[in-house]
């Protein structure tokens, strides 16, 4: 995913595995028993960073955003609707700036909010549809299990695919419904979903407190420059070896740095066998183009006589070649459009299917543009080596068998 303004470093509070995307992210990864915890939670009513955190800050000038999915019970003000679990998210304020996340009508909260644990509430545009009929509904309160949330800003359409910034939630996760200020949901004690990692034992009150054994909230930071990128991969080194010796981490320091591409790889967000099926239908589309090209030659030499009378009579090559490659894109424009009603068929068997990105398959213009245009193309390039072949028949010769 590229972002406008330079890097962005995702940092899961679980293993220290984190994500990033091509040039433009980068990720640090901490190997499983390592643990590289670089922030913790508090129950506590007002959030806190540790002394790690604010040092980060202060070196390097990194504001991170604390991200947390969720859901919680929304109870409509209007009569007849039943209260429904809605899919929440808890960030900082900075999360929508970073994720170019954009607004249908308002804005994002702002840092003195999260501060002040504030009782605001970002929602989609589906959710203000359907509770508010899509008018601006700014101003309006949201009741979140007992709580009332002002409204402050809608969302216009955002459905990141996959869910890269959020991937233990479901890789094609549908976006949440809510958003609210990170310290605003840990006040309220909604509940979170997702990872929630502990590697000690520790009582169940306090397995979010601030020095608890446990990873459960991730982190992004966005880093403008390489060079930004490359001192704070270095600081997550530092801090691993600091906590290895302060006796915390026991495995020797193992950080990385990984594009988005090559962490959903990783994860397995994308299926092999997708890619398998890809390689397969190049494979096809070779095959179906040297049985065309084939044809095709067998009926340039199966009408060796026609085109001969045709050159007698003062057609130049370059008609017959015209013509015969007009042949071939015509029978390429048929086929293309047999192709796109298979391919409809087999969409919808695909949308029947039970995986993740089942529902995700379709065909938008682009595609059938481009399905079209290439089927357009590999007949006319199959049809090149028939057409200059039927071209280089020598009238005379046909004539005399004739």
């Amino acid at each position: 995913m590229q972002h406008r303004s330079g890097y962005v470093m995702p940092i899961r509070m679980s293993a220290a595995k984190s994500m990033s995307g091509d040039e433009w992210f980068a990720v640090a990864e901490e190997i499983r028993t390592n643990w590289s915890f670089l922030w913790f939670m508090g129950e506590e009513a007002s959030w806190r960073l540790t002394a790690v955190c604010k040092a980060s800050q202060a070196l390097l000038g990194i504001d991170p955003v604390a991200v947390r999915g969720g859901g919680v019970a929304l109870t409509p003000e209007q009569s007849g609707e039943r209260p429904f679990t809605a899919r929440a998210r808890y960030a900082s304020a900075d999360f929508f700036a970073m994720f170019e996340a954009p607004f249908l009508y308002g804005s994002g909260w702002s840092k003195a909010d999260d501060d002040s644990e504030a009782r605001v509430v970002v929602i989609s545009r589906e959710l203000n549809e359907r509770l508010f009929g899509g008018i601006d509904s700014r101003g309006k309160m949201l009741r979140l299990r007992d709580k009332e949330l002002r409204i402050i800003g809608v969302l216009g359409r955002w459905h990141p695919v996959p869910h890269f910034f959020d991937i233990s939630l479901g890789s094609y996760a549908r976006t949440a419904e809510v958003f609210l200020p990170f310290s605003t949901a840990i006040t309220l004690k909604f509940s979170s979903w997702g990872n929630f990692n502990c590697w000690a034992s520790v009582a169940a009150p306090e397995v979010r407190g601030l020095s608890a054994p446990c990873a459960w909230v991730q982190y992004w930071a966005q880093l403008n420059t390489p060079a930004k990128a490359s001192a704070y991969l270095d600081y997550l080194k530092q801090y691993s070896d600091q906590q290895r010796s302060a006796g915390r981490f026991e495995r020797p320091t193992n950080v990385r740095m990984r594009s988005v591409m090559e962490w959903l790889k990783v994860q397995q967000v994308l299926p092999s066998d997708v890619s398998l099926q890809l390689w397969l239908a190049f494979g096809f589309l070779a095959v179906c183009l040297t049985n065309t090209v084939g044809l095709q030659l067998a009926k340039a030499l199966r009408r060796s006589g026609e085109i001969g009378v045709r050159r007698a009579l003062g057609a130049p090559k370059r008609e017959i070649f015209v013509q015969f490659l007009v042949e071939a894109g015509s029978l390429g424009l048929v086929g293309g459009l047999l192709g796109l009603a298979l391919t409809g068929l087999g969409i919808w068997a695909v949308r029947q299917g039970s995986s993740d990105y089942a529902k995700l398959v379709q065909m938008d213009v682009a595609m059938l543009a481009t399905t079209l245009g290439l089927a357009l193309l590999a007949s006319l390039f199959a049809g090149l080596l028939p057409a200059w072949r039927a071209a280089q028949v020598q009238p005379a010769l046909q004539l005399k068998t004739q």
